[in-house]
């Protein structure tokens, strides 16, 4: 399984990044796909899925309104764009495959899993 996160980086607050995941067709073309991140000292929390049609994202109260997930099937590579950030941003992105069609905000859920990317907001 080939999963990998890209797009990390250093920025300012207010600033944006596009984050992306591609994954072998196999592993993605049916299957819901999952921004995950992980503070220093802090439990891995969900930021934000979508669906295998690409029409149903859900997000993470805290990014919503600044980041959006979107996929191109084509490409087989789910994105994340993130708007006006902010120091609590500042984590190790990962992306994962989920099991099913549908996204979620359960990590259980999710079966494989990429390196993460950094990114770091500074104030």
């Amino acid at each position: 399984v080939q999963l990998q996160a890209s797009g990390g980086g250093p920025v300012q607050a207010g600033e944006s990044l596009r984050l992306s995941c591609t994954c072998s067709r196999r592993t993605c073309n049916n299957n819901a796909v999952g921004w995950f991140r992980q503070a220093p000292g802090e439990e891995r929390e969900f930021v934000a899925s979508i669906d295998w049609r690409g029409t149903a994202p859900l997000y993470a109260e805290s990014v919503k309104n600044r980041f959006t997930i979107s996929r191109d099937g084509a490409k087989n590579t789910v994105s994340l764009q993130m708007n006006s950030l902010k120091p609590e941003d500042t984590a190790i992105y990962f992306c994962a495959v989920n099991l099913s069609p549908v996204g979620g905000t359960s990590q259980a859920r999710y079966r494989y899993w990429g390196q993460g990317t950094q990114v770091t907001v500074s104030s």
